[in-house]
């Protein structure tokens, strides 16, 4: 258990939140010290019109650029390598990334391997970035990730199948740019993907073993924010203010989690994400209620609080009663939004579980789980997910 007199540091970029931060990327890659800015972008958010305003932004600064857009979904080596190619071919001086959490890693790792001069598998783990990145501002335009205020990065590498994570506070954004009006173009999908990406960040926080009370106010906002406002903005998808709520919940729960880090959820997510190339926030959704299962018995007063922030009222029911209430409820979030899938519908086979736990427990989320499972434990939470 944490100990609430114990030293714990809180680390954050400068952010400014509100429906038209887009268009100030221009200023503060200026005020940054940029004058040709590498944008990190991808198609679909060039598609939607984000990339433009932040580029128009940047060209009223006085300021060059060039655009990259090589990225994919759970962003891979190759694409990190592209984007360094670019960076240096036009003698870029800054970075600025558009998109959800896949462009934001990724511009991360161009700015990794620009100042470092090494391939960006040599950062995996805690602190293995020596050299600052370049000025980086981010415009996030999915309400889950929260890579835009967070120092984690990460990585797919594809010939091993795996994702790895880079851990470091020189990958903190210099200005994050929150404008919840780039979440009106998401899809149902994607919507209900991301917003129980940040969910299972404030929760897994909530119950790490590197917590604080700082991590713990931004993660109950986030619960509270997110539970509130998360289906309302998938049926009402155009409503800025259900929009901003869940932007503002994604936001407290980065703070939350870069910070407390997470656990078993996300470890495991990363471990399947990264042999099958799989959406990040539905696998952390699908494993989010069997993973609650497994540490419930490790901090039952910790995870009443969570079903609290959720809105249920827990009071006169023993602890069975209430372990039930929560997972119902996360059960029932995931059906409404409609993360109906398990994970063999996603493709993980069983015969390929014994692997996956492999990875899952070498990855560094998996130290601050509440509970510290046997390599068994993993197996079973994967094969009662499928």
């Amino acid at each position: 258990m944490a100990d609430p007199f114990e030293l714990r540091k809180f680390l954050a970029p400068e952010f400014i939140f509100g429906v038209g931060a887009r268009k100030l990327a221009g200023r503060y890659a200026k005020n940054l010290g940029g004058k040709k800015v590498l944008v990190v972008s991808d198609p679909g958010v060039v598609q939607a019109g984000w990339s433009t305003d932040v580029t128009d932004s940047i060209e009223s600064a006085g300021l060059s650029f060039v655009l990259f857009t090589g990225v994919t979904p759970n962003p891979k080596i190759a694409e990190v390598e592209a984007g360094v190619a670019v960076y240096e071919a036009e003698h870029c001086d800054a970075l600025v990334a558009v998109g959800g959490g896949s462009v934001i890693d990724c511009a991360k790792g161009i700015g990794i391997v620009t100042t470092n001069r090494k391939p960006i598998r040599a950062f995996e783990g805690v602190d293995m970035v020596t050299s600052p990145i370049p000025p980086l501002v981010c415009v996030p335009t999915t309400g889950g990730t929260s890579a835009d205020v967070s120092q984690f990065a990460i990585i797919t590498n594809p010939n091993e199948r795996v994702k790895f994570a880079i851990i470091s506070k020189s990958v903190v954004p210099d200005m994050a740019l929150i404008d919840p009006e780039t979440l009106i173009t998401m899809d149902p999908y994607l919507t209900a993907c991301t917003g129980l990406d940040a969910l299972t960040h404030a929760i897994e926080a909530f119950v790490s073993t590197a917590r604080s009370s700082m991590t713990d106010l931004h993660a109950l906002e986030a619960m509270r924010l997110l539970s509130a406002n998360l289906i309302p903005s998938i049926s009402a998808p155009n409503n800025l203010e259900f929009r901003t709520q869940v932007m503002q919940g994604s936001l407290q729960a980065g703070l939350a989690f870069s910070n407390a880090i997470l656990g078993a959820n996300h470890a495991m997510a990363h471990s399947i994400g990264g042999a099958l190339d799989l959406a990040h926030g539905e696998c952390n959704a699908i494993l989010l209620d069997h993973v609650i299962e497994f540490n419930y018995s490790s901090a039952p007063d910790r995870y009443d609080k969570v079903a609290e922030a959720m809105g249920l009222d827990l009071r006169g029911m023993p602890e069975k009663a209430r372990k039930k209430a929560l997972l119902d409820h996360v059960r029932q979030l995931k059906a409404t939004v409609g993360i109906r899938r398990n994970l063999g519908n996603v493709g993980v086979s069983i015969s390929d579980v014994n692997l996956y736990s492999d990875h899952a427990l070498s990855d560094p989320c998996m130290i601050t789980n509440p509970r510290r499972p046997t390599h068994r434990d993993i197996e079973v939470i994967y094969e009662e997910s499928l």
